[in-house]
């Protein structure tokens, strides 16, 4: 590998020499296979031999984060000195060798990892919702992610604060976080109706006093008390035109944009599509609901079609390790993520003013669109992957078209 990218003699006997020959070079290879160019990869080489130099990883202990920032502080005041005068590329270059060398640590297992901060009462919690329960993977993801945010705020240890917890501890956090406004009613609603969920666990687990679960409350919020919003075709056509064009960005983000607008799908749906989920013959394909049952099958539609193929045959990298759709343009390739991101980028270039900007807007609007054109409620619950039809009976008090009807009804010599 070392004589692909160097020529001298000397460099490669070094790259040799240094500890962890065959860690680095392994890591070099995967990201040979994952489409990485000569040039990232005789960069990587360079990181890995100063990593070598300047952090303590011949044995098999765990880096921190710390401990990287640490090291990269003294390779670039050794630079500066070795120069003699400041080096104006420190700063990128810097920057650049903790990411790589975070990319390669976290890739042998051992790099720091913030998850494994998180108390193991959550853990064990966790590992309740996914085998007794039996609750999807992006509902315990939520649920995680709103008890570790939650219980961040209690700075002490999550031991100690549910064997002495008491209902004012909770609303003292409560309060600061409405005080704050910065979540709606039914945010804080479903965050408590977590969070009890949770501390009813903790007191069948003896880890909390029996009866702090009754002493919750959480504020109230009536049925369809909100209008579910949406985007007007108008504007999604203006969205779909900021991906015209022939960059690769464009072409894979107009395919994204189209199933998240025509098919209502949720991000992650739309994230975890494989290209073998597609039949192109009988022109449909599978997908898993995130939220509900087995696989269903979709109609392909033409403007769908034409866009994903573009995708796949002109800009999609070509990599054999990963068989989701949509993959990231920088080596080493992956799945991408990000979908809200990826549109809230596109709405800030087109400086348009509205309320939700993220993917769930594209789904809301599919919703409301099919509602209108008088689809039943039956089949627009299995489009979005509803189980209880009451949720999507939601969209049915934005059906402008039936309302105009009523509105427009002339009661003649009635009155």
């Amino acid at each position: 590998m070392f004589e692909k990218l160097f020529e001298k003699p000397g460099t490669i006997k070094r790259l040799r020499n240094a500890s962890l020959l065959e860690d680095r070079l392994r890591y070099l290879t995967y990201r040979a296979e994952r489409g990485s160019g000569w040039l990232a990869l005789r960069e990587i080489a360079r990181y890995q031999y100063i990593a070598t130099k300047y952090l303590n990883i011949d044995n098999d202990r765990i880096i921190t984060i710390k401990e990287i920032k640490d090291a990269t502080r003294r390779w670039l005041r050794d630079e500066m000195l070795k120069f003699g005068r400041k080096d104006f590329s420190c700063s990128s270059r810097g920057y650049r060798f903790i990411s790589d060398i975070k990319i390669w640590l976290k890739f042998l297992d051992r790099l720091e990892d913030p998850k494994q901060r998180i108390p193991w009462q959550l853990k064990e919690y966790v590992n309740y919702m996914r085998k007794e329960k039996g609750l999807s993977e992006a509902t315990i993801y939520t649920r995680r992610f709103i008890l570790v945010q939650f219980f961040s705020k209690t700075k002490e240890d999550l031991e100690h604060f549910l064997a002495n917890l008491i209902p004012a501890h909770i609303d003292t956090i409560l309060i600061k976080e409405l005080s704050r406004g910065l979540y709606a009613r039914r945010t804080i609603k479903n965050q408590m109706s977590i969070l009890r969920s949770f501390l009813r666990y903790a007191e069948h687990r003896n880890w909390c006093p029996c009866g702090i679960v009754d002493s919750i409350n959480s504020p109230r919020v009536y049925r369809h008390d909100a209008l579910p919003t949406g985007l007007s075709l108008e504007e999604i056509q203006r969205l779909v035109k900021t991906t015209e064009g022939e960059r690769p960005l464009d072409i894979r983000d107009r395919a994204i944009i189209l199933f998240l607008a025509v098919y209502g799908f949720r991000a992650s749906e739309v994230r975890q599509l494989r290209l073998e989920d597609i039949d192109w013959k009988q022109r449909t394909f599978c997908l898993k609901h995130s939220k509900r049952g087995p696989a269903q099958q979709f109609p392909l539609s033409q403007t769908v079609a034409d866009a994903l193929l573009e995708y796949i045959t002109k800009t999609r990298p070509q990599c054999v390790s990963y068989g989701e759709i949509f993959l990231t343009f920088r080596a080493p390739f992956r799945p991408l993520k990000g979908l809200a991101s990826l549109i809230y980028a596109r709405w800030r270039r087109l400086g348009v003013d509205i309320k939700k900007h993220g993917t769930h807007s594209l789904r809301h609007a599919c919703a409301s669109r099919l509602i209108n054109q008088g689809v039943p409620l039956k089949t627009i619950a299995d489009q979005l992957g509803h189980r209880d039809l009451e949720t999507t009976r939601v969209y049915t008090k934005v059906n402008l078209t039936k309302l105009r009807e009523v509105a427009n009804f002339n009661l003649g010599g009635v009155l």
